[in-house]
């Protein structure tokens, strides 16, 4: 299945209905008086999340959506049915924009969540409703209300809590199978994902924590160079980078030192917060590493960095160390979860 992570539609509320003109006529009733009933209110259009939604393919195909307009009032006081709501099922992480403002609308990172993107109109009034002891036979009716209209972005955005960062053929793919269940397509060309990757790491005492691997960057990524950076945005949600490097010699085409501050300039070109993340360094391919140089390459690649975070050296073809780092991994996001709890326990007891 292709993976599509933004789509642009058109969504339309319903309309009200209009109210109606009518006066009661009946045999022996001369004076009968108004009796046209309201229009119904238009029908609201909703999003809401749903996991068994994977991509927004779909909305590639169907663009516009509308909802169903009110009925129109009718005589004896009867008032029109109410429009149907639409709701559109859209992936768990999905981002609501509406494109003509650029304003976010609201972001559904729950199953089940349900957003409101568009109200229906409001609904005519008929002639009974202006009837008054100096005006007994009032003609007077008012139209329902237009729906909302929208242009509506929508974005999608993984949500997992690690995110592996790196260059093309830095062996990103290879790590997740390594790592997870997870299955990417792995080739010694560039470019072999070419989509993001979701992979659930458990752990041996059964927890587990979700990686997610994207399209390797390459220099001037975000000027459109290579795949670019469209699928950066899996990375906003992530709680830390994992930035993968190549560390085979005989693969010179990638210098490991250049390697991570390129990935690192085009995560600040693209956004400031990502490229503040918290990130660690994991020098990758260290089965093709002689022992005898191992110390001393590795050593060489931190101080030429002035790396100050975690790094970790692994194999992600052998699995050497992979499960000592998705330890300290889940320690990391255990001390995360534990931190932000106290915090929102303390933010509770203030307010009260």
């Amino acid at each position: 299945m292709k993976f599509v992570d933004e789509a642009r539609i058109k969504i339309s509320a319903g309309a009200g209905g209009n109210g109606c003109l009518s006066f009661r006529r009946e045999k022996f009733i001369p004076f009968g008086g108004p009796d046209g009933g309201d229009g119904g209110d238009g029908g609201d259009v909703y999003l809401i999340a749903d996991s068994q939604v994977n991509t927004l393919i779909d909305f590639r195909y169907q663009r516009n959506y509308k909802a169903e307009r009110g009925e129109h009032g009718r005589g004896r006081l009867c008032s029109g049915a109410r429009g149907a709501d639409l709701v559109i099922k859209v992936p768990i992480g999905t981002e609501a924009w509406d494109d003509d403002t650029d304003e976010l609308i609201g972001d559904l990172t729950e199953e089940g969540t349900k957003l409101l993107v568009a109200k229906g109109g409001w609904h005519g009034l008929g002639n009974a409703r202006y009837k008054s002891s100096v005006n007994r036979a009032p003609r007077q009716t008012s139209d329902g209300t237009p729906g909302e209209e929208r242009h509506l972005r929508l974005e999608m955005k993984l949500l997992a809590d690690v995110g592996l960062l790196g260059l093309p053929n830095a062996g990103k793919s290879t790590f997740i199978s390594q790592v997870s269940a997870a299955q990417p397509k792995v080739a010694n060309y560039p470019f072999t994902t070419l989509y993001p990757n979701l992979g659930v790491v458990t752990l041996k005492d059964v927890r587990s924590f979700v990686i997610a691997d994207v399209p390797g960057l390459v220099e001037g990524a975000a000027d459109g160079a290579g795949l670019g950076i469209q699928f950066l945005r899996h990375l906003t949600r992530t709680r830390l980078l994992l930035h993968l490097v190549d560390m085979a010699p005989a693969d010179v085409k990638q210098d490991p030192v250049e390697s991570v501050k390129t990935i690192n300039r085009e995560l600040e070109n693209y956004s400031e917060a990502l490229g503040s993340q918290e990130q660690w360094l994991v020098l990758n391919k260290m089965d093709l590493v002689p022992d005898d140089i191992r110390e001393e390459l590795c050593r060489e690649v931190i101080d030429k960095l002035n790396w100050k975070g975690k790094v970790f050296r692994v194999s992600g073809q052998s699995g050497e160390s992979c499960d000592g780092l998705c330890d300290e991994v889940m320690t990391y996001l255990e001390q995360l979860k534990e931190t932000k709890d106290n915090a929102d326990s303390a933010t509770d007891d203030t307010e009260e």
